[in-house]
């Protein structure tokens, strides 16, 4: 059995209640209502009877404020809440780290980091260069260092990615989705990247405003996507790719077997040791969201990406 903890809760971010209680396989239906996200009980219990993952459970957590913690702890089912973060350390196999606020990852990922915890980071890994320059540090010393974005194992991303060669060469790949660049647009470039096998990026220009993210991403294949972000339009999406022979367009699946399938793989990566992603994808999409980053704030200047 792993035994997992796991840390941190930021605003507008259930995953400390969903993802407890899709790995330990039940839940307190009473708290879990009171959780503040009402999606998460509802897809909970359309799911009952596919909960829980096999021979781990999460038994420790902690966030930043106790009372918070002791309620996660009784709706998803978690044994031990801890006062101080570092408590973890030496009390579990490895760690989730449910924020999905970028600029917070390093401070939270470093004692677990440094003990050599295995640890899986939500989305998105960094939002700054220096912050993924010392994760790639940390991963290049050996250190087990997971991130990804529950889009990348979609059922329809995974489904589609067996189509692809049925289209031919791909000439450009559209994404649509919700909310902002610094936390979701990894979502849909990870999606987005996935399906295309995850090429190298070159380049990447932000040709929106903010809150209409709108980014133009050139990949080494020749291949040339755009993304869009919006703010204020209705929750949806999608995902369409365009070849010489054909088109494909993405069906996503779904919140909750997104989410499992990428909490299975985070549970295969720690008993196997190591990230059975690789490391170089997810730099690679980091460094072309990062890139967005710059570009917008130098005016839609295109940025080369190394």
């Amino acid at each position: 059995m792993l035994n997992l903890g796991i840390i941190g809760l930021s605003e507008g971010n259930g995953h400390p209640y969903s993802w407890s209680a899709i790995v330990n396989g039940s839940y307190d239906a009473a708290a879990m209502a009171e959780c503040g996200f009402p999606v998460i009980p509802a897809y909970l219990g359309a799911n009952r009877d596919t909960l829980g993952i096999d021979g781990a459970r999460v038994t420790h957590i902690w966030t930043q404020d106790a009372a918070l913690s002791a309620h996660v702890a009784r709706a998803s089912g978690i044994g031990t809440v801890c006062t101080r973060m570092e408590d973890l350390i030496g009390q579990v196999d490895a760690v989730l780290l449910a924020r999905d606020d970028p600029e917070n990852h390093v401070a939270m990922a470093r004692p677990f980091i440094e003990a050599r915890v295995p640890i899986f980071i939500d989305k998105p890994l960094a939002f700054s260069r220096c912050d993924l320059d010392w994760f790639c540090e940390q991963h290049d010393d050996g250190r087990f260092v997971m991130s990804a974005s529950a889009l990348r194992y979609s059922a329809g991303v995974q489904a589609a990615r067996v189509d692809l060669p049925s289209i031919g060469d791909v000439e450009l790949a559209i994404a649509v989705g919700k909310k902002d660049l610094r936390k979701y647009a990894i979502h849909y470039l990870e999606g987005l990247f996935a399906l295309l096998g995850d090429p190298p990026a070159v380049a990447v220009r932000h040709v929106g405003s903010e809150g209409r993210d709108v980014l133009r991403v050139e990949f080494a294949t020749g291949t040339v996507a755009m993304v869009h972000v919006f703010m204020d339009i209705a929750p949806g999406g999608e995902l369409n790719v365009y070849g010489r022979k054909g088109v494909l367009k993405v069906e996503h699946g779904g919140t909750y077997p997104m989410f499992r399938a990428s909490l299975e793989e985070a549970v295969r990566s720690f008993r196997a040791g190591k990230p059975r992603l690789d490391f170089a994808k997810t730099r690679n999409l980091i460094n072309t969201l990062i890139g967005a980053r710059e570009s917008l704030e130098n005016g839609g200047a295109t940025v080369q990406l190394a």
